[in-house]
Order: C-alpha cells, then structure tokens, then sequence
C-alpha cells in the first residue's frame, strides 16, 4: 500500500478548459506549478471544486498522467471519485491505482439517497478493490449524506480507510473524531472558513480551495498555526477571510475561477451548465478580491517553519 503522511495543505485542484470545453493542460500545469512553489502537500484532481460532475474518467487519467509526468514524486497525487455506481465507483478507484495515483478521495454514492448501509458498503467495495489510501469526502451540508461516528467505526476496519475530509461545518466534530478514533483516523478540514479554527482543534490537514488562487497565504496560515505562531496566522486569516467566504457558495467554482483570473494563476472558462459570473454578482466577487489583493500581507518566512 503507498503511503500519505495526511499532514498539510492538500489543494483541490481547479480543472482547466479551453474556451471550446477541451482540457487545457498548459493552464492546468501552471497552475500547479504554483501550488508547488508555495509548499503545498498533495494534489487531489478532479473533486467538486474540479467540476468533478462534468469531466470523464479518460480525462481524470489524462490530468493524473500529466501531472505525474510533470511533478513526478514531489507529492501525492490523488484522484476524486464521486459516482451513483459502486462499479463505476471501482471501475475508476482501480484505473487511477493502475495509472500510479497516490490515493483516493472519495464521495458517498451520489443523486440517489442511500440508507446507512448502503453507504458503509459503497466505501466498503471500494476500499475492497484496492490498495491505494482513501480519503473519504463528508459533506452532508451538500451532498445530504453524513458518515456518523459509528459508521466510522465499521469502515476504519479497511486499512486502507485513512482520512476524513470534515465538512460538517460542526468544529466540534473535530474533537468527537478525535476522541473515538486517536490517530487512526486523519482529519483533513474541507471548510475554508473554518479551517484555521478547525485545525487549532487538531485536524491534521486541510483539503483547501481558495489556495488555488492564493496558495502561498493558504500554506503560510497552515504552517503558522502548526509552527504555534498563532498570532501570525490570525493576521493572515483576517485578511482571508472575506475571500474565503467565496468558497461557501453554489457558485464556488465560478468564484474561485475568477480569483484565479485576478491573481493570474488561472483561466475563467466552465463546462455548461456552469457559466462564468456575470453581471452584478461578477462585480460583487470582484469587489472582494481586489480590496484583498490591495491589502494583501507580507508573509513570513513560512517555508522554513
């Protein structure tokens, strides 16, 4: 089995198109290129933040085989899967192992509504059918799906069950896992505005979306805080914050998106039925962006920490 350290900032990564709806890999590349300059931990490709409903699992290998080939061994490099199908679920868990894919991220069956059971056994198969490392993704505020402490129970029984993404929105979930489980079970924050607080509490990693725009503030607040420079992390994290709220939005692939136009570090095109922001509401984000970039803090030192 690979081995993830589950420790750090793990972005979930933006997916380039083409004006045309291609795969834009050139973009796509540059973009990680600064997630790697600023120190991140992991790549995950392909989740909800990487329109995950609209791309395919030939171009989910396609970005993973770019990226392996760009970035080699610098970091794990984790694939999304987020399907109603356990088969298909499987089907792509084992192509991303057999095209070297460090670990998985995983969702609950998706569209149709499962009972406990069923979802302990979704994750259950799939964990079944491979060796890679699992992340599962808990998210009940949008996917209507809570993975309880007691179905943990039954799925940590699967070595290969590491992590949580925790995205409850409850912080105090973070100390609930924590108490049941040790070290058994890492605790990735999934909730950008939350994740200094929940972090502070003791989650191990934060799988991060606005760091896609602004990866060297995401990481520097992560290692302040773990480096118990709590007061430089605050600094940063006040600044952040009306950015970050960006990400707590239906359109958080559209906000985040643009973020990335402003700060240069991505492009702005969408797969319909997503559409780039426009009008007043294009306005407001941009609002919040520019008064972050002309305010933006001198960061510390905070590769050396």
């Amino acid at each position: 089995m690979k081995a993830i350290d589950w420790n750090g900032v793990f972005p979930a990564v933006t997916t380039k198109f083409t004006a045309d709806g291609h795969l834009d890999m050139k973009a796509f590349l540059f973009g990680i290129q600064a997630q790697t300059d600023a120190g991140v931990d992991g790549i995950i490709i392909g989740g909800s933040l990487g329109e995950s409903s609209t791309i395919s699992h030939d171009e989910r290998i396609e970005l993973l085989n770019a990226t392996q080939q760009a970035f080699g061994q610098k970091f794990p490099i984790l694939i999304n899967v987020a399907e109603g199908s356990t088969k298909q679920a499987i089907t792509l868990a084992q192509r991303a192992e057999a095209t070297g894919a460090d670990g998985l991220m995983v969702l609950p069956p998706m569209l149709y509504r499962p009972t406990d059971e069923e979802v302990v056994e979704f994750f259950d198969e799939i964990a079944n059918s491979t060796n890679l490392p699992i992340l599962i993704y808990n998210n009940p505020v949008d996917y209507k799906i809570e993975v309880t402490l007691s179905m943990f129970e039954k799925l940590i029984k699967r070595e290969n069950i590491q992590a949580v993404k925790e995205s409850t929105r409850d912080l105090s979930n973070v100390t609930r896992l924590i108490n049941a489980f040790g070290d058994r079970l890492k605790i990735l924050t999934g909730v950008d505005t939350i994740a200094m607080e929940a972090l502070v509490m003791g989650a191990h990693g934060w799988v991060a979306g606005l760091v896609n725009a602004f990866p060297a503030e995401t990481v520097a607040i992560f290692r302040l805080i773990k480096a118990g420079r709590m007061e430089e992390a605050r600094v940063i994290h006040r600044w952040f914050l009306p950015i970050l709220e960006l990400d707590i939005n239906a359109q958080l692939v559209q906000n985040i998106k643009l973020a990335e136009v402003m700060t240069k570090l991505g492009t702005e095109h969408v797969r319909a039925p997503r559409k780039p922001l426009r009008g007043a509401e294009r306005q407001r984000v941009m609002t919040i962006i520019e008064a972050g970039l002309n305010t933006r803090p001198q960061l510390p030192d905070y590769l050396n920490l």
